[in-house]
Order: C-alpha cells, then structure tokens, then sequence
C-alpha cells in the first residue's frame, strides 16, 4: 500500500502559526518535539515530520477504514531528513522525503521494497474512487490504488508499478 503527502511550504508559512502555545503538542509527541526544537531549521522539521504523518495515515485510513484525527497516535522514527519510518497501531510505515526550497513531499509504503516499484507521475487512465478510496485502471481490469496529495501550488499522484 502507498500513501503520499506535499506541503506548499509559501502557503504552509502563510497559513499556520506552528509557534503558537500548545499547537505542536496536539501534533507531536514528545520526541518529535524534541527534534523540533533541536533542528536547524524548526519550520521544515515540522512540515517534515508533518508529511510524513499524513502519508503514512492515508495508509492507515485504507487500511482500517478509520478516519479520525489522530496525529499524536503516528509516531515518527526520525533516520535522517529523507527516509525513516512511521508507528501507529502496531503498523509499521516507512517513508521517504524529498525536500526543495518550495515543498516538501513524502511517500510512505508498508514494505520497504515498494519503493522500487513507485510510480510518480500523473496517471493516462480515469482516476474513480471506491469507498472513498482513489483508484486508477492502468491497463484492462487491471485496477490499482493511487495516492493523491495537493496543497496550494502542488500536486502530487503516487501509485505502484
């Protein structure tokens, strides 16, 4: 399964006020805030860190059905600013992160071996949904989930091979 994530960071910087009293605690847990505080640059540790909570939830959402807002309960295992990996539930999502000056884009998979079979362009074929999920036929009867993320100035479609 794939889940992927992008941040506009000029909209993200335009929209939130991550400093405010109490904000990274409801977000956070407490290593995270950790890292946070101790980065070189606490705005893109939080859209980091951030971006990988949401693309490892999309999995998690298709997964169990749950939709809840439960960003606390996805804890991230912090590698290095490109890979590591996120808990919830007893569920393991590894993630990868690609950051440029203007965004911040994350896609999480549950086997690490997926990486190499991730797809990152928009896809030729109708994208439909089934119970909310997105899906795309790339080839007759050939049915696949995709993972769709936007945020001001981006979009990003993530599906496998």
């Amino acid at each position: 399964m794939i889940g992927n994530d992008i941040v506009d960071l000029a909209l993200a910087r335009k929209e939130s006020n991550w400093r405010r009293p109490g904000y990274l605690e409801k977000i956070f847990t407490n290593e995270e805030q950790f890292l946070i505080s101790n980065a070189k640059n606490p705005e893109i540790m939080v859209w980091n860190l951030w971006s990988r909570k949401e693309a490892a939830y999309k999995i998690y959402n298709r997964q169990t059905g749950i939709r809840a807002y439960i960003p606390t309960q996805l804890a991230c295992v912090y590698d290095n600013e490109n890979s590591g990996s996120v808990q919830c539930h007893g569920n393991t999502y590894y993630t990868k992160t690609e950051i440029t000056k203007e965004k911040i884009h994350t896609v999480a998979v549950t086997q690490q071996r997926d990486f190499s079979e991730i797809k990152m362009e928009k896809p030729l074929a109708k994208i439909h949904k089934k119970n909310g999920i997105p899906f795309v036929n790339y080839a007759r009867d050939a049915e696949k989930p995709i993972s769709i993320s936007h945020h001001g100035r981006f979009i990003a479609w993530v599906a496998m091979d």
